[in-house]
């Protein structure tokens, strides 16, 4: 039976054509004021919903009374209202997996770029300051042999770790919840990667990579506190989200000196407002949340996201689905 979909953020063409063959589809991006108007009339009559990056909160939730699922083109889920969903028995899926090996990749450059100082100096190039070799003032610091620590550790840090102790010798400590079984999930980390409580990881660690995600319990949960037991010139990182961060923190620590720099992918409020202190910031190497963001893994998501709704909608079980009972 053909159903009522709603797409609320452009999808590529070769998968909004597996939807338009299965069911009756709008697209209307809500975020374009033009087409705001065609996606509000949409929604009481949707069954599905696909897009990202747009808060489907209770009061959304309420104008779709006939909405039987939500895929959302990405991992995380803080957009939606997860108790509402629960409640009303709203399937919500995602698309992890897919990307995990792209946002790894894409930690690392920043981890690379922040200790080396690439885009600093990319910059002294490019604006015609690099008139001489430079000095120490100038150089960066070795990242190979370096203790990594990781704030989290679940698909993407063990990806993060892979590159870390294979590739460039680095000792990898790691915080969660609980220990991660490596035998059975990372077999190739085993006696490189170990789980240390937090206040030893930060002790230790000379580059502290944040991949947590966004809930109750870890919104602003790197603070002072956290910035103040780093590493006297450890290198901060963040590619997991920008809430987890209590930002007025980390530009203290930055501008007392306790830490060397940070990369940061992920902020509190995106996109970062021009007024942020941390777009200027010189110790500061920002990028516009760009972990996924590559042609393959885009596409990849997208096309989980499509599978994952053709097959809710035709009563048979999604491939990634998120348990909303946990909210």
């Amino acid at each position: 039976m053909r159903k009522k979909v709603l797409v609320f953020r452009e999808l590529p063409d070769d998968q909004l054509a597996r939807l338009q063959a299965a069911h009756e589809v709008t697209v209307a991006n809500p975020r374009i004021a033009a087409q705001l108007p065609a996606f509000e009339a949409a929604l009481p009559e949707a069954q599905g919903l696909i897009g990202s990056s747009f808060p489907v909160d209770d009061v959304l939730l309420a104008r779709a009374p006939k909405l039987e699922v939500i895929s959302s083109v990405s991992v995380g889920v803080d957009n939606y209202a997860l108790p509402a969903l629960h409640a009303r028995g709203i399937l919500l899926c995602h698309t992890p997996g897919v990307l995990d090996e792209t946002v790894a990749d894409t930690v690392f450059a920043l981890l690379m770029a922040t200790s080396r100082r690439v885009v600093e100096l990319s910059n002294l190039v490019r604006e015609g300051r690099w008139t001489k070799n430079i000095g120490e003032d100038l150089f960066g610091f070795d990242v190979h042999g370096k203790t990594l620590g990781l704030l989290g550790f679940g698909r993407i840090g063990q990806a993060i770790a892979r590159r870390a102790a294979l590739g460039f010798g680095m000792p990898v400590l790691y915080h969660a919840r609980r220990p991660v079984d490596l035998a059975a999930q990372a077999p190739e980390l085993q006696g490189r990667a170990l789980h240390t409580p937090l206040d030893e990881l930060l002790a230790r660690a000379d580059i502290a990579v944040a991949m947590l995600p966004l809930s109750d319990s870890t919104r602003g949960m790197v603070d002072a506190h956290v910035f103040g037991r780093m590493k006297p010139g450890a290198i901060f990182i963040n590619g997991g989200r920008g809430a987890t961060v209590q930002e007025p923190a980390l530009l203290e620590a930055l501008d007392r000196g306790t830490l060397r720099a940070a990369g940061l992918d992920v902020f509190a409020t995106e996109p970062l407002p021009v007024d942020s202190p941390l777009r200027t910031h010189p110790r500061v190497t920002p990028l516009p949340h760009i972990g996924s963001a590559t042609h393959e893994t885009r596409h990849a998501m997208a096309e989980l996201a499509t599978t994952n709704l053709l097959k809710a909608l035709a009563g048979e079980r999604p491939l990634a689905v998120y348990d909303t009972a946990f909210a």
